[in-house]
């Protein structure tokens, strides 16, 4: 148990100096990019999408490694345990969606939760750094 307490921990971390710098990249270069400001919004959209899209596989290759080895517990349901098949559960866990068709058991029930979690937490700061943004971008003149 304290292997996987440890494995989430550094995931979670990952997962979240992953995302700050990804925002952070996007506010500092958008204004530069020499377009007009609604396609800088739309980079920064798609460049946060991005973002979400590694720390989703980040997560998927935890689930991939614990649900591969000993000790930390299964995924059952409709799964090979590819990684494929774990990004899946890790898109329907980061977005809190939890369509249940694929159930962890076991210490890697642990992750899933954090996951849902920290998909939240990353989700909404997402939202925020877009409404600043087009805040920046299309000021009522």
């Amino acid at each position: 148990m304290i292997a996987a307490f440890a494995l989430n921990a550094a995931i979670v971390a990952v997962a979240v100096l992953i995302h700050f710098e990804a925002l952070n990249m996007l506010s500092i270069l958008t204004p530069k990019i020499p377009v007009r400001h609604r396609l800088r919004v739309l980079i920064g959209v798609f460049g946060a999408l991005i973002a979400h899209v590694v720390e989703i596989f980040l997560f998927a290759s935890g689930y991939y490694f614990m649900a591969n080895h000993t000790g930390f517990g299964t995924l059952v349901g409709r799964i090979d345990n590819s990684l494929m098949d774990c990004m899946y559960f890790s898109f329907v866990n980061f977005t809190t969606l939890g369509l249940g068709d694929i159930i962890a058991t076991g210490d890697i029930r642990f992750l899933t939760g954090l996951e849902a979690l920290t998909g939240l937490v990353l989700i909404t700061w997402t939202a925020s750094f877009v409404f600043v943004e087009m805040e920046k971008q299309w000021k009522y003149r």
